[in-house]
């Protein structure tokens, strides 16, 4: 059994590649998904992100359930088992955060996986949105805004004992209590998914909507396991830390994150994570090639501030919520934290709130 930094990195990067490889192929946003609900009543692709979740907290509560979920102890050499990582129940951050991601991602054109894969398209506003998501996380994580990410984080709130509660722990906790919950949760999301008839053989060029949905709800599943055995701790699929520990390492040769790091050939250090993140866009150009759809864009000087500024505000609202669409909306949500469940409300809210000002009462006025 290999544990070895070159297992560890190759192991991110085919997750990477995979994640990138669907969210082209399924044209697969949450910022379109939100959007589309109030702005052209179409709720495709929230189906296709419900489907995603069930398939996501099924799988992934089994395999926590069954001691399935196990990280490497380098230190005994033993396999460990381990629980799914959730977040702090901190509902002030988690609801104005994930208020304030929500508003960045409808300026930014795409929330944070929306814009990582965009860059494997050749859209050059997604790069600069990269960089304004890094700076705005790095501003409230350690910067000037530190101090106010701090004092709204302060306000835990503790559900059955636990700082870091499942909606489980609402109605007392326990494993019947749990699956109970899930069972529940699970039947109401999918009916309402099989009432828009899902699709699964496509009618054109890339995947079809319920395709999509359960590749993304299994690849979610697979890289809790994955980044448990192989990356030493179990963090599943996210982009804000990621992001920022990429940049962490250009600039100072270190993460600056809890997360164990590897050295890569000796060369740099990095977690796996942060070479997840990095093989995402990689994906997506497999994708757009093989579908003739990549090709360099230049978006006029407007559109770059208003992107600069949209993700300068994704990169604060995740950093305060702990987390983006994708760290609360598809790998909190699959451990079905409390916490995840108030931050992706949140974020849903914001953005109806920004699509409103920005593209829905212009067009009334």
């Amino acid at each position: 059994m290999l544990h070895s930094s070159i297992v560890s990195f190759g192991t991110a990067i085919l997750m990477g590649l995979a994640l990138g490889y669907i969210l082209q192929r399924g044209r697969f946003c949450l910022n379109s998904a939100f959007r589309d609900i109030i702005f052209m009543k179409d709720l495709t692709l929230f189906r296709s992100y419900l489907l995603a979740l069930v398939v996501a907290i099924l799988g992934s509560n089994l395999m926590e359930s069954f001691g399935l979920l196990q990280v490497f102890n380098a230190d005994t050499g033993a396999l460990e088992a381990t629980n799914l990582m959730r977040q702090s129940f901190v509902p002030v951050a988690n609801i104005i955060g994930g208020f304030l991601f929500g508003l960045g991602i409808v300026l930014a054109g795409g929330c944070a996986s929306g814009i990582v894969y965009r860059v494997g398209e050749g859209q050059l506003s997604a790069g600069v949105a990269i960089i304004g998501f890094f700076l705005g996380a790095v501003m409230t994580a350690d910067g000037l805004l530190s101090p106010i990410n701090s004092f709204l984080k302060g306000f835990s709130v503790e559900i059955n004992g636990s700082t870091s509660p499942a909606i489980w722990d609402i109605f007392g906790g326990g494993s019947t209590v749990k699956w109970i919950t899930i069972a529940a949760f699970c039947a109401a999301v999918l009916i309402f998914v099989f009432a828009g008839k899902p699709e699964f053989k496509s009618k054109s060029k890339g995947f079809a909507w319920g395709t999509t949905g359960l590749l993304i709800g299994a690849l979610t599943v697979i890289s809790w396991w994955v980044s448990s055995y192989f990356g030493g701790a179990p963090r599943g699929m996210a982009v804000s830390g990621p992001v920022r520990e990429f940049f962490y390492v250009l600039l100072t040769k270190s993460t600056h994150s809890s997360f164990p790091e590897y050295s890569f050939l000796g060369i740099f250090r990095g977690s796996w994570g942060m070479f997840f993140i990095l093989s995402v866009p990689f994906g997506a150009v497999i994708s757009a090639l093989s579908l003739k759809e990549f090709k360099w864009k230049i978006p006029p000087a407007q559109e770059f501030l208003t992107v600069f500024f949209g993700s300068i505000l994704m990169g604060i609202g995740a950093v305060i919520a702990g987390g983006c669409n994708l760290g609360h909306g598809v790998t909190g949500m699959s451990t079905m934290a409390v916490s995840s469940l108030v931050a992706i409300t949140s974020i849903i809210l914001g953005n109806w709130t920004m699509v409103y000002f920005k593209m829905i009462k212009p067009m009334q006025d």
